[in-house]
Parts: C-alpha cells; sequence; structure tokens
C-alpha cells in the first residue's frame, strides 16, 4: 500500500479505537483516585479518609508536570476536606499532577477527607442540619482521636463550605482554628443571574405563606428528592456553551489518546453525582432561597440557638471570577456575619469547579491556601 495511503488509515485507525474505548469502555481511561488512604471511619453511608505520608520525594504537579518536593515534617493541625453533597471524590484527586489531596499532604498537613457517601430513599429525612450539626463533630471527633490533636482546619468547597462555617458556629469548645471557604454560598439573593431566579422564588413562597399559610416543609420529603443524574444536568446547564465545546472538543482530539484520558477522567466526575435528599433540597429552597437567612446570620436549621456572629476561626474566602453557581458578591456576604478577626480573601481564575481543582489551580489557587494555612497549623 502507497505510504500516502497508509497514513490516513493509520489515523482513522486510531481514531476508531479510541471512540471506541471512550464511549464503550471510559472506566479503563479514568486516572483519578490514584492517592492512597485509609478509611478511619465508616457507618456504611459516611466516611472519613486518611492520606497517609506520601512515599515518593517528589510529586508533578500542574499540565507541566513541575516536580514539587514533599515536605516530611508535618504540621500539628490536621486538614479536613469537607466535601459537598451530590459529587463524587474523585475530584480531590482528579489527576495525578493535579491532585489536590496529594498536593495538600505533600505540603506537610495531615490530611482527612469526608466522604458524605451515597444517600438512598431511606436517608431522605436528612436536612442541611444532619450534616453540619449532628455528622460533623462526631466526624472531627474522630479526626481528633486518630490525629491525637484537639484542634483542626476545615477546608470546604461549594455546600461543605457553608457546612464548616455552620459547623463553626455551633463549636462551643472552638475546635475549629481555620477555615478555607471555597466557592462559599452566604448571600443567596446576590448571586448573579441566578441569585435573581432565587428572588422570585423567594417573592413567589413569600406570598403563599403570608396568604396561605404554605411553607415548603409541609409537602412530604420524598417529593423533593433530587436524583444523580438530575444534579449532574442541573451541573453542565449552569454553562451550557461550555458544555457544548467539551463535547465539540472531544470530537476534534479523538486522535489523542492523552486527550481522551483527561476528558473521561473529568466526565467520571461530571457524569457521576449521587442524589440529593429530600429534606436537604427542602431546607435548601426555604431557608436558602426563600429565608436568605445566612446572608443575615442565621444559620439553616429549624429553631437555631446559635448564628453565624458565633464563628470566630479564621477564615480565608476563595471565590472565583467566572464563577456561576456561587458570584463573588454572594460569597463576600459572609464577612459581615462572621466574628472572625481575621478574614482574608482571594479573587482566583475559574468556575465553580475550576477553582477547587481546574487546570490553574495548582499554580494560582493551591499555593495560595496552602502558605495562609501553614502560618496557622504550628
Amino acid at each position: 500500500m502507497p505510504e500516502t495511503l497508509n497514513e490516513p488509515l493509520t489515523s482513522l485507525s486510531r481514531i476508531t479505537r479510541n471512540a471506541r474505548q471512550r464511549f464503550l469502555n471510559p472506566e479503563t481511561l479514568v486516572q483519578a483516585e490514584q492517592t492512597p488512604y485509609d478509611v478511619i471511619f465508616n457507618d456504611d453511608l459516611v466516611s472519613v479518609r486518611y492520606y497517609p505520608p506520601l512515599r515518593d520525594n517528589h510529586i508533578p504537579v500542574g499540565d507541566d508536570d513541575t516536580p514539587m518536593a514533599v515536605q516530611r515534617d508535618t504540621h500539628k493541625v490536621p486538614l479536613v476536606l469537607v466535601a459537598p453533597l451530590a459529587v463524587n471524590m474523585s475530584i480531590y484527586d482528579l489527576f495525578p499532577n493535579r491532585s489536590l489531596v496529594r498536593y495538600l499532604r505533600a505540603s506537610g498537613f495531615e490530611l482527612y477527607l469526608i466522604d458524605w457517601g451515597t444517600p438512598g430513599w431511606d436517608h431522605n429525612h436528612f436536612d442541611i442540619a444532619t450534616y453540619f450539626a449532628d455528622y460533623l463533630p462526631k466526624l472531627v471527633d474522630e479526626v481528633e482521636n486518630h490525629s491525637g490533636v484537639s484542634e483542626v482546619s476545615l477546608y470546604g468547597w461549594s455546600f461543605g463550605a457553608l457546612f464548616s462555617y455552620c459547623a463553626a458556629a455551633i463549636d462551643a469548645d472552638q475546635r475549629i482554628r481555620n477555615l478555607i471557604l471555597v466557592g462559599s454560598p452566604c448571600d443567596y439573593h446576590a448571586n448573579g443571574s441566578i441569585g435573581k431566579q432565587y428572588q422570585l422564588i423567594s417573592k413567589s413562597l413569600s406570598f403563599l405563606e403570608n396568604t396561605l399559610g404554605f411553607r415548603v416543609h409541609q409537602t412530604k420529603r420524598r417529593f423533593w428528592r433530587s436524583p444523580g443524574w438530575a444534579n449532574a444536568t442541573a451541573f453542565k446547564l449552569t454553562s451550557p456553551i461550555s458544555s457544548l465545546r467539551n463535547y465539540l472538543d472531544l470530537v476534534r482530539n479523538l486522535h489523542s489518546e492523552e486527550y481522551i484520558t483527561r476528558n473521561a477522567t473529568q466526565g467520571a466526575f461530571l457524569n457521576d453525582m449521587v442524589a440529593y435528599p429530600g429534606s436537604v433540597i427542602q431546607d435548601t429552597v426555604q431557608y436558602l432561597w426563600v429565608d436568605n437567612c445566612t446572608a443575615y446570620g442565621n444559620l439553616p436549621m429549624h429553631d437555631p440557638d446559635h448564628t453565624l456572629r458565633d464563628v470566630t476561626s479564621d477564615i480565608m474566602l476563595v471565590y472565583g471570577d467566572n464563577d456561576p453557581l456561587v458570584t463573588p458578591e454572594c460569597s463576600r456576604a459572609l464577612v459581615d456575619q462572621v466574628a472572625s478577626r481575621e478574614v482574608e480573601q482571594a479573587l482566583v481564575p475559574g468556575g465553580h469547579m475550576g477553582i477547587l481543582a481546574g487546570s490553574a489551580a495548582p499554580t494560582h489557587i493551591w499555593p495560595q491556601i496552602s502558605e495562609w494555612l501553614k502560618k496557622r497549623s504550628d
């Protein structure tokens, strides 16, 4: 066969092979969650992971695989990653060179991660307070028992950030020394175009309450349950152009094994979301969207004994310049509600997922957070 014909056929064969693997066997391409960990707590739903010291002396960081020396001396105060609901844990260990857990462990932090698990229909009674008021204090106990240290730092992203600062508000023993809050919602009505939708919902439901005495919590919990596929679809629809571009880029790059591996790994996170319990959605609609309670310093729970003025932990507030889910204005509102003596704010590049583990995070975001936390962890 002439060489001029052989090359296109070879390229077509490669594209066909890559397409078959990406669409029929994508799990074989996924690079996420390669960092070893131990499970120190598990109640068949919620678990706590501990990441032991890395064996490597250096780890690759960022798209250019810049080597980073692994710090052997550890900081005194352990760090706990508080995940939001609905997501799977692969986002924290996405690629070997873009792994938040590997980076933080290499930076010398005794590192833990809370995995909220996959709630079933029998968990529909779980509300927001179940996570920050019931679970989180007990999980901090587990971390303290394992680490032998009586203080912790919490690193919360998205709803996990809300859990973290609400847990700090009820932390009477002040065991939560530091809060790193990434993409942290607070003033839901000051949340860009989405915030305007929340305002419309608030007006409509407030009218029903004032005229008919109707509140969301009077309905059955199971009606409010949001399945994993719906959460994944909603997340993608927050940026439909980016989602469409992602599919088009995949088609254009089917010849590249490196590209389809990266695409499959990111897709495993975006497509494999889990359900929200019904009571969580009830609380979200009533307390956060309608009442906008956190914007006024109140906790999203029935008859709370504490307010956000009880938060005294040092805070680093990180928000993205292109985050449609939690705008800087929505996040900044927290500063006026807490009693913390030190609050550092950082506007960073990226959207809601990007500011946690996007391609710019290893060089533009993680070093800022690490340096801030190191000074407050010894």
